[in-house]
């Protein structure tokens, strides 16, 4: 059976009123619009340092030789197990296993308190992972990301962390930095720990990894990217609706030469389909509004600028607009910006996927399509959880909208 496409306001054509009422908290309008004004504090493009430093979710431990006399330190004591319990309280470990499981009222109550007494005087106090891994259930779910330094992962992250932590799961995160090749090797190392499902927001390059996943009869959810012939639940911003949202917005503001720059697209499916859903957005318009893709990367800066002036040369005595694909592109048309001592609203206007913190902050304050990255990190992880529950629904698709908040770099002619 094919996946379900929910937009919106979700509902679930198999599954109940059960399944709506799991999602029913999660409800975007369409096509939501801010206007936000830019703050008395705005700083220049040229002023702003923005500092990304990666992220690890592995810790070590590194010795070093002192360089202050220490005392001989003692050996730490060994942890209390249950088998020290048994025998302070006299009772077999099968026994101590039953209070401790909740289960005394299979004991006397003599041998209850003995165990009791033992128990406390002793401090011990059992593991939650030997537990779980007992009961057969590690309350672990990997998280593997392509880049954990991208300001929308990290906003994603916090939305799963949240509706694992209310569940009672504990998130164990893999950051590729953007290795594509490193996809098996993560979903092996978590499966390693245990994890009971993933989380995927990755490039979806690697056909093996998801050969890997299933191999260990783990259920995943795949994040704003998918991967090729896997039927598996899948969430993400409504791509299409968001440029529609992008595009419209400027052609009412009067631009009529519209570039949009991008990450390269191949292989990426958000970035295609943003650039497919661009390309049909231009394609509604009036004749006299014209639409170019640009595809750049970190190293080719030289490219973008050149990309920046025969924009403007293209416009002529039309208005030209920039729309970028996601924060990073967005940072990299303002550095170009900057250099070229043009300004967002005169020179260019601009509307960018991601809204971030300093978004408001550079001149003139830039208009952005907000995702609801708390959202789709809740809602992934509350995917997982429920096939963790036994749920058996096909596949679904769930798109959420995006806002559109609006500042002065797209302000409309006549402001």
């Amino acid at each position: 059976m094919s996946p379900e496409w929910l937009h919106g306001r979700l509902s679930v054509q198999q599954g109940g009123d059960a399944a709506i009422a799991a999602y029913g908290q999660v409800e975007r309008p369409e096509n939501k619009r801010i206007r936000a004004a830019a703050p008395r504090n705005c700083i220049g493009m040229h002023e702003m340092l923005i500092s990304l430093k990666p992220v690890s979710c592995l810790y070590h431990l590194q010795t070093a030789p002192s360089i202050m006399p220490t005392k001989a330190r003692s050996q730490p004591a060994a942890r209390t197990t249950i088998a020290d319990v048994a025998r302070k309280a006299g009772v077999s470990k099968a026994t101590v296993s039953r209070f401790l499981n909740h289960r005394d009222t299979l004991l006397s109550r003599d041998i209850a308190a003995r165990v009791e007494a033992a128990v406390s005087a002793l401090g011990y106090s059992p593991s939650p992972m030997a537990q779980s891994l007992k009961r057969g259930r590690s309350r672990l779910i990997g998280l593997i990301v392509a880049d954990v330094t991208n300001p929308f992962s990290v906003a994603v992250l916090r939305g799963v962390e949240k509706a694992c932590q209310e569940a009672g799961y504990v998130v164990m995160l893999f950051n590729l930095g953007n290795d594509a090749g490193r996809e098996r090797e993560a979903i092996a190392t978590l499966s390693s720990y245990q994890v009971e499902g993933f989380l995927l927001h990755t490039f979806g390059r690697d056909a093996g990894a998801m050969t890997e996943a299933a191999r260990h009869g783990k259920p995943a959810v795949l994040i704003d990217r998918r991967h090729s012939n896997m039927q598996t639940d899948f969430v993400s911003l409504d791509n299409a609706g968001a440029m529609e949202m992008g595009v419209s917005h400027l052609v009412a503001a009067g631009y009529r030469e519209i570039l949009f720059v991008t990450e390269p697209v191949q292989d990426v499916s958000p970035r295609a389909e943003r650039e497919v859903a661009f390309r049909a957005c231009i394609g509604a318009q009036a004749s006299d509004v014209r639409g170019t893709t640009c595809e750049n990367t970190q190293a080719d800066s030289a490219g973008l600028e050149a990309a920046l002036r025969a924009l403007r040369a293209r416009a002529s005595n039309r208005r030209p607009a920039v729309l970028t694909g996601n924060a990073v592109i967005t940072l990299r048309v303002a550095a170009a910006m900057a250099r070229l001592g043009w300004q967002f609203g005169s020179d260019i206007g601009l509307v960018g996927f991601d809204e971030t913190d300093w978004a408001p902050l550079v001149r003139p304050g830039l208009t952005t399509i907000a995702q609801p990255t708390d959202d789709l990190g809740r809602m992934a992880a509350r995917c997982l959880i429920e096939r963790l529950q036994g749920l058996k629904f096909p596949p679904r698709q769930i798109l959420l909208s995006g806002t559109l908040i609006e500042r002065d770099s797209s302000r409309h002619a006549t402001e």
